[in-house]
């Protein structure tokens, strides 16, 4: 109630205020006036109606946690940072201060887990805010909120995380013209783990020249709310209220999540976090078990093994009879075409078809290649090069390629590859669907040879294999006289439409210089 009171110095209002308070639970939002610096005596509360034209025409000063994420708690955010930018041992930690942060109150505890989280970090390496939070932000936004804040043509964002958190989440994903954060403190090019004392507006907005500003908060008591003081007129969001709020719909989004990076799948509040603590020690048990089960048993025992282990794998066999019979003419073997989502499809689509395949990959550990269950091999960027070791390949069996060239992992496709189309007409599409509950199995800027041990590590991950119609004559390079890259789009296309994913013109390049920035040569 401090900070409250700071803002509005008057005995009589902060007992009225108090008194609305405990009855604020079916009220959504609470309305101050100020004038010159002091409240008026009257207020009210107000819902969406209060939003006209000459309204959303000034500038809307918004608290990022208290008005736009439904949960206020900042735990989570920073638990990302800790385990994804500093490791297990950090993030470990950071848990078990946890409750001590509680116990200091706001804004003593944020700084206590802000300082495990950052110290030691080196400042031109760290790409969670960039990379992985946008993310988890996203999935955390009301709707109610959402639609508040972008009736305004002007918005400047208020948050008690450090600027690099939520620069690029408000900059890029909800067009905020300024932002208030503090900066965290450095040394030689790492974190300090100290925030800086001062929170000032960004000069694209000067808030005390702005001749009428809009405030929304919440029923907080934050070290950052003070600059509602700026504001002529101050909303106030309920706890109740946003309890009901819907989170935003992926269709909504100001622009389109196609990649992020991060190990974790989940949102690690608190009880979450100490979940997959708890689990981690049985989970690398089980993905030894999983592995062994892989690559020592014929399909026919290991797909019941792993399905009693948790990993289920769903196949879907749409193609016609007639169509999935090689001609006894041809010589060699069958060209599956899938989209990328882990570095286990080729082994999922052997599982499928219950027969042996290879398979043709980037970016292969020398761990993956020794643990695989399958023959793989890399291939070079080099087209001639990678074309007559794929025809070599086909000459001497089933093979599986994934034209996207990377993973990934929202229900995008990224660009195919045209060579696929150059050797072979006995090309069969395969849409892959993929379900994971606590990590993910592939990774832009980490160490790639762990990807498959994060994978096998999820208590229930579950694979949706749909195998289409073999591609018709008249619809191949070679025999039929289409081009490679009508053919490629055409095998896009069709994956895209049975997954019910978005056909994109990005490629892997433009994945890791997004997520990694390189090109994703390892």
């Amino acid at each position: 109630m401090a900070w409250i009171k700071e803002l509005f110095p008057l005995n009589v209002f902060s007992l009225l205020f108090e008194i609305l308070l405990k009855t604020s639970g079916k009220l959504p939002y609470l309305r101050f006036k100020v004038s010159n610096g002091a409240p008026a005596t009257q207020f009210k509360f107000l819902k969406n109606s209060w939003f006209t034209d000459e309204v959303s025409r000034q500038t809307l000063v918004f608290h990022l946690e208290g008005a736009l994420l439904k949960s206020y708690s900042q735990f989570p955010y920073l638990m990302l940072v800790a385990f994804e930018a500093g490791g297990l041992i950090r993030a470990v930690i950071l848990l078990l201060l946890y409750p001590l942060a509680w116990l200091l109150g706001h804004e003593l505890g944020l700084r206590l887990l802000v300082f495990v989280s950052f110290v030691g970090i080196k400042k031109d390496k760290f790409r969670v805010g960039t990379a992985i939070l946008p993310k988890f932000f996203l999935e955390d936004v009301g709707v109610v909120g959402f639609d508040m804040v972008c009736k305004f043509k002007r918005k400047v964002a208020v948050t008690g995380m450090p600027r690099i958190m939520v620069e690029c989440f408000l900059r890029d994903y909800l067009g905020t013209d300024a932002i208030i954060a503090r900066e965290l403190k450095e040394f030689r090019g790492y974190f300090l783990g100290l925030m800086e004392e001062n929170m000032e507006p960004a000069p694209v907005i000067n808030l005390e020249m702005t001749s009428h500003n809009i405030g929304l908060g919440c029923f907080r008591k934050s070290h950052n709310q003070k600059f509602l003081s700026h504001c002529k007129e101050i909303y106030m969001v309920t706890e109740a209220e946003k309890k009901t709020w819907q989170v935003l719909p992926r269709k909504r989004y100001m622009k389109q999540l196609i990649f992020h990076d991060g190990r974790l799948a989940f949102r690690p509040t608190p009880l979450k976090a100490l979940a997959m603590f708890i689990w981690l020690p049985f989970g690398f048990l089980l993905h030894i078990i999983r592995i062994m089960v892989f690559t020592s048993l014929p399909y026919k025992f290991s797909t019941p093994l792993l399905a009693f282990s948790g990993l289920i794998n769903t196949v879907s066999k749409v193609e016609s009879p007639a169509s999935s019979v090689k001609s006894e003419e041809k010589r060699g073997g069958v060209l599956y075409v899938c989209n990328h989502r882990t570095l286990l499809d080729p082994v999922y689509i052997g599982i499928a078809l219950m027969k042996p395949v290879s398979a043709v990959t980037y970016s292969l550990s020398r761990f993956s290649e020794v643990i695989s269950p399958i023959k793989t091999v890399r291939l070079t960027r080099n087209r001639v090069k990678d074309g007559g070791l794929m025809t070599t390949m086909l000459s001497k069996g089933d093979l599986v390629v994934c034209p996207e060239g990377t993973t990934c992992r929202e229900p995008y496709l990224l660009r195919f590859s045209p060579l696929f189309a150059e050797l072979t007409d006995e090309i069969v599409p395969v849409a892959i669907k993929l379900q994971v509950s606590m990590f993910y199995g592939s990774t832009a800027s980490g160490i790639k040879s762990l990807d498959s041990t994060f994978h096998l590590m999820n208590p229930n991950p579950s694979c949706l294999i749909a195998i289409l119609n073999k591609l018709p004559i008249w619809q191949t390079h070679n025999a039929g006289g289409k081009s490679k890259f009508e053919v490629a789009n055409h095998v896009q296309g069709q994956i895209a439409t049975a997954l019910g994913f978005e056909c994109t013109d990005l490629t892997r390049k433009d994945k890791y210089m997004i997520l990694a920035g390189n090109e994703g040569i390892v």
